[in-house]
């Protein structure tokens, strides 16, 4: 996908969101939540942002990010919306831990998980990330979404924002070992991107999956190849955490039930909208045919998936050309 696809679609779905958003969903967007740190296991914790768009008001703390605290320093996860952010992450390790940050690994580079790269950088720590985000770093989009988030995130995004790259380029699998701690580092895009990436500390059964994986609410499928998704939630599948850390929404403590929804909501979009584009069916037609029930119950059903359904029928329109 072209990074101009690639904001496109993102710009486009956030436009679409704010038009059906119910209020009391909106409201959560004025919302403000502390950074504080969920320990998850003996070496890992977290911290939740809320379930909401990004907003000056919330100031773009609507993503999760992680840590792993070692005896040699602490590996985080995702760098969260903005570098101020980004500081209140770094004394909450601190607070915890006592220890200095040595890497950052990047799951993806969306805006809300990204903004605050910058602190950990100057901090002196090694960022990591798959080499499926270089296309979009050096694109004129990933400069116009930036130039868009310093007026719609201000102050929180600002001018001395800016996009960091990494220190390396995690192509295939990697054992990143610190303080006698394993990480797996594993490339799993394209699917919710193309530089998925996600870590697994296998000694305590934790997996932080980043956007991969939604808790609590229905996923934001964008610009996916939901094919590729399915395929990289089996990957996960096989790993057989017993945590998983999402990219959106609470802790999962039944990893394998809440990856199988997942896959299973992919899967009927696919199914249904894939069937739809080869009988040449009319998307409208068809989104009110399908029978949506087994999803409908979950949070940000009625703001998300009918774009969701949208995207995938464009998606299985291209594949079956």
């Amino acid at each position: 996908m072209s990074p101009a696809r690639r904001l496109a679609l993102g710009a486009g779905a956030a436009l679409g969101l704010a038009a059906v958003v119910p209020a009391h969903v909106m409201a959560q967007t004025q919302a403000t939540a502390a950074v504080a740190a969920v320990q998850v296991s003996p070496s890992a914790w977290y911290v939740q942002g809320l379930s909401a768009l990004g907003t000056a008001a919330n100031r773009n703390f609507i993503s999760n990010a992680g840590f792993i605290a070692t005896p040699e320093g602490v590996v985080v996860i995702d760098a969260l919306g903005s570098p101020r952010l980004a500081r209140e992450l770094m004394a909450e390790i601190w607070r915890v831990s006592r220890r200095k940050v040595t890497h950052v690994i990047v799951t993806h580079y969306h805006a809300d998980h990204i903004y605050g790269l910058q602190e950990f950088q100057a901090a002196g720590a090694r960022i990591l990330a798959g080499p499926g985000a270089l296309e979009y770093l050096h694109s004129d989009a990933a400069a116009s979404r930036l130039a868009a988030s310093r007026v719609e995130l201000a102050p929180w995004v600002d001018e001395q924002t800016r996009l960091v790259h990494a220190d390396e380029w995690i192509g295939s699998r990697r054992e990143l070992v610190l303080g006698g701690v394993r990480l797996s580092l594993i490339p799993v895009g394209p699917a919710h991107t193309p530089e998925d990436l996600v870590v697994f500390l296998p000694s305590e059964k934790v997996l932080f999956a980043g956007d991969l994986v939604f808790r609590g609410r229905l996923p934001f499928v964008g610009q996916a190849n939901s094919g590729r998704w399915i395929r990289a939630l089996d990957t996960l599948l096989a790993l057989d955490a017993h945590v998983i850390v999402p990219g959106h929404g609470p802790l999962s403590t039944s990893a394998r039930q809440d990856v199988q929804l997942m896959r299973d909501y992919l899967g009927h979009l696919r199914e249904t909208m894939g069937r739809a584009a080869r009988e040449m069916e009319p998307f409208d037609q068809a989104y009110a045919r399908t029978d949506w029930s087994r999803f409908e119950q979950l949070p940000l059903f009625r703001v998300a998936n009918r774009m969701n359904a949208y995207n995938t029928y464009l998606l299985m329109e291209r594949e079956e050309r």
